[in-house]
């Protein structure tokens, strides 16, 4: 019996160590998102930061990444940049965070 707690104690475990993981990874492609579309919009770095911040708490609206993707597709269409390009940025920095954790 002791055996079976064990490995549900180790899976629980793992589960917990797995979605913490995905969430700072997620954190971390905000930012980079934002530090991307910052440059792009000319923020100065006061500006830079308060934006990071406001895309990272765009992420908490639903589950996914359109509701950043909506955030940033309407922050920049006074610049021309299109969707395709804000996605393929998404994962380029998706990708870069990952390699940060892993």
């Amino acid at each position: 019996m002791n055996t079976f707690e064990d490995r549900k104690k180790s899976f629980e475990n793992k589960f917990a160590h797995d979605e913490e993981l995905k969430f700072k990874v997620n954190a971390r492609k905000n930012k980079y998102i934002g530090e991307w579309a910052s440059k792009i919009l000319g923020y100065d770095s006061k500006q830079e930061k308060e934006y990071i911040q406001l895309v990272i708490k765009s992420d908490f609206a639903e589950a996914g990444d359109e509701d950043v993707f909506r955030k940033v597709k309407e922050d920049l269409k006074d610049h021309n940049i299109s969707d395709e390009e804000i996605r393929k940025k998404m994962d380029e920095l998706n990708e870069k965070a990952k390699s940060e954790f892993i």
